[in-house]
């Protein structure tokens, strides 16, 4: 059965160290779509409406609905912008999407992007000039995560959510 698990929030809230782990543990076969891989990195261009990344994304979602087992969309992704990503995701999946949303305060983000080796790349001023509070989507509902939880009990959750369904 193939499934999708959406992880959203806001900067530095675990959103990409928790996906990287459920990618190993559920093994291969497994894509990972990451907003900031491919927005900053592959593409390299700015986020907002209409961003250019936004078409790929979908493009690479589609693809991991025809060919993976598993495909975790995670980054902060703004529902207002994202949405036709959302869409299409509930279009392929229906049922098999599995939402969660990192609703962790400010200065907890900030003390754990303090910690990451790309601290330099941004700081405190670039995370609270992209902060949206409680930003849920308007496509699916989500599960809310919070700061109260480790990454290896968030992954472990996330990991049986899925598998007992589908």
């Amino acid at each position: 059965m193939k499934k999708i698990i959406i992880l959203r929030g806001n900067s530095g809230s675990g959103k990409t160290t928790v996906a990287r782990a459920l990618q190993k543990k559920f093994g291969y076969n497994t894509m990972m779509i990451s907003q900031d891989e491919i927005r900053r990195n592959i593409l390299w261009v700015k986020d907002g409406v209409d961003t250019k990344a936004l078409p790929l994304m979908i493009e690479l979602m589609k693809y991991g609905y025809e060919h993976c087992d598993v495909v975790i969309l995670e980054g902060i992704m703004y529902d207002e912008w994202y949405s036709p990503l959302f869409k299409t995701a509930n279009e392929l999946y229906g049922m098999d999407i599995h939402a969660y949303y990192f609703d962790i305060p400010f200065e907890e983000t900030v003390r754990r992007h303090n910690t990451r080796d790309k601290k330099q790349e941004f700081g405190e001023e670039d995370m609270r000039r992209w902060w949206r509070e409680k930003d849920f989507s308007s496509v699916f509902n989500e599960k809310i995560i919070t700061s109260d939880i480790d990454a290896d009990s968030i992954v472990e959750m996330i990991y049986m959510d899925s598998a007992n369904e589908g």
